[in-house]
């Protein structure tokens, strides 16, 4: 701290005598220090062509106005956490923070100030700029009551203790002022009630009476001017990870939208709109997806609040998550995802693609398949899924996209999803697509599950390709969907089954086996044991599938007809019976 050379120091002033100041209503002082604390915020954060500081000001000399119609001077004393005026607490804030107005004064001595008539008008801002100067000064700078004493105010009148003797030398509630020798008004400490002379003679020869009555200093013992408690050291370290891990763009953009709430003037709030603008580019830019979608909320939110709103400042605002949905913006900031070592954090980016509008979803999905970072692909899946699930009818949509690779994954999300909506068009594609897509339909149908779905996906099993009647067989057996057995009874009875490769066979004897029930023992006991007119058998696959068939119902009557070729002497439709009895038995 930059202590003045005595020499600088002119004689210290006395004390106009005054009569006793009048009272003044509490109430008006709480206003007048939170039109105070208000205006030195604006004074930190706007320049002083700022319409919010401007503003902020014009309140504050109003609040002074009240005051002065009833009193000449208005005194304010500080302690830790209060401001008191004649006794009574008008402000508290326990943070001992350089956002705490009591806390600001009292840390470096100043226990009292008294504002004159006038103060508003002469010396207000000079006020105001040693606190915003003190609030960001480093610890090798001046501080407050250097900084009140360079002021040389007029108007403002402040009383302070050295802090080197103020824990021997207390100081009484109320800050009583005593009369020295010479007449003039001085603190318990010896400390003068001035515009900022300090004499430090007189605190010196304070510190040396009070170690003469045998009162120990602190100071004599302790190498530095403060020193903490465990408590309040675990509170400032919480405080400085508290300012590290906030964040200041999320402020900044706080800030931007509040002064668009705030300021009504068209031109203003255009310029404003363009900064948003420059500002979600610029996030986008730097990976910060977390913070675009907090601008994208607020903004949503400042659209409907902000007052005398141009509709087409509105629109500007209600259309930012559509333009950010564009395929031309998803494209570019997917490419640049792709384009990165790390992927985002899966948190941010479902933050921001909450915020996006179905149109997106079509662009999400093509890049499913084109990215070629495998790190990226499980962020986009889940993302994409989310997405989805929020945009239902879009989804339904991109099932008959001309993208064939869109297509095919809202289709398998229709089915993961289990939305009805799509069961139409994958009744559709299950018709008319590629044989992937008719295979992707079948899952999704049997994944959704409705009596609808199911009926659908009947159409299948009279499929020209393998694999997709192959999947729907097994679909419907695993949804145990008994409408289909009179068309797997055909299949099982008719002649293209004895073509079929025995992979299909089986998944067609199985599902038989499963949902027909002792009406299906009769056809498949004359598959397995009956010979034809010539003394011929059906083919062994065949046999062997009925057998398997017949394991599938478990009746005693179907164990009766496996038992009857338990002795079959062909190899393969001997196994297939003893594997049917072995799962009949269990």
């Amino acid at each position: 701290m930059t202590i003045p050379p005595p020499s600088a120091a002119p004689p210290t002033r006395e004390l106009e005598r005054v009569p006793p100041p009048t009272a003044v209503d509490l109430s008006l002082v709480r206003e007048l220090l939170r039109l105070f604390g208000k205006a030195a915020r604006a004074h930190q954060l706007y320049l002083p062509n700022n319409p919010v500081y401007k503003a902020a000001l014009d309140a504050l000399h109003g609040g002074f106005t009240p005051i002065w119609a009833v009193a000449d001077e208005l005194a304010l004393a500080f302690t830790e956490d209060e401001v008191r005026c004649g006794g009574e607490t008008v402000l508290e804030e326990a943070a001992k923070s350089s956002d705490s107005l009591p806390w600001l004064f009292y840390k470096d001595g100043v226990r009292e100030l008294r504002f004159l008539r006038g103060f508003d008008a002469e010396e207000l801002e000079k006020l105001l700029d040693i606190l915003k100067r003190v609030r960001k000064a480093s610890p090798d700078e001046d501080d407050l009551l250097t900084l009140l004493w360079e002021g040389d105010f007029a108007f403002l009148r402040y009383r302070y203790v050295d802090m080197t003797v103020e824990a021997t030398v207390p100081l009484v509630e109320g800050f009583e002022a005593l009369k020295d020798s010479h007449g003039e008004e001085r603190g318990e400490n010896g400390s003068t009630l001035t515009g900022g002379r300090v004499d430090r003679e007189e605190l010196a020869a304070a510190a040396q009476a009070s170690q003469a009555n045998g009162i120990v200093n602190m100071a004599d013992f302790d190498s530095t001017l403060y020193f903490l408690d465990e408590r309040e050291i675990e509170y400032i370290k919480a405080e400085i990870k508290r300012e590290y891990e906030s964040n200041l763009r999320e402020s900044v953009t706080a800030l931007v939208l509040d002064i668009f709430e705030q300021q009504a003037d068209p031109k203003l709030r255009e310029e404003v709109l363009e900064t948003l603008d420059s500002l979600m580019l610029h996030m986008l830019s730097g990976g910060q997806f977390h913070t675009v979608a907090f601008l994208i909320r607020e903004a949503q939110v400042a659209a409907t609040r902000a007052i005398d709103l141009l509709p087409t400042q509105r629109d500007r605002l209600s259309e930012l998550p559509a333009r950010l949905s564009t395929p031309e913006a998803i494209t570019q900031l997917l490419h640049s995802m792709d384009g990165a070592g790390a992927p985002p954090r899966l948190e941010d980016l479902l933050q921001l693609f909450d915020q996006l509008r179905g149109t997106a979803l079509g662009t999400l999905l093509e890049w499913l398949g084109r990215t070629q970072n495998p790190s990226l692909r499980p962020v986009l899946e889940q993302a994409a899924s989310r997405l989805a699930s929020q945009n239902t009818a879009e989804l339904v949509k991109l099932i008959d996209s001309p993208v064939r690779s869109v297509a095919l994954e809202a289709i398998r999300r229709a089915g993961a999803l289990q939305t009805p909506a799509a069961v139409g068009p994958l009744a559709r594609i299950l018709a008319e697509g590629d044989n992937e897509q008719r295979t992707a339909s079948v899952q999704a149908l049997s994944e959704i599950g409705s009596a609808s779905a199911l009926q659908g996906l009947e159409r299948g099993l009279e499929d020209k390709e393998r694999e997709v009647r192959i999947a729907t067989v097994r679909a419907l057996q695993a949804r145990a969907y008994r409408p289909a057995l009179p068309r797997l009874e055909a299949l099982v009875k008719g002649r293209a089954i004895r073509d079929a490769d025995l992979s299909e066979k089986m998944a067609v004897f199985e599902a038989y086996g499963s949902m027909c029930g002792e009406g299906g023992v009769v056809a498949l006991d004359a598959m397995l044991n009956t010979k034809s007119m010539f003394g011929r058998r059906e083919d062994p696959e065949l046999r062997a599938c009925a057998a398997v068939a017949l394991g599938r119902i478990g009746t005693a009557s179907a164990v009766a007809a496996l038992q009857r070729s338990s002795t079959e002497k062909d190899i393969v439709v001997r196994n297939a019976v003893s594997r049917a009895l072995r799962g009949s038995s269990t």
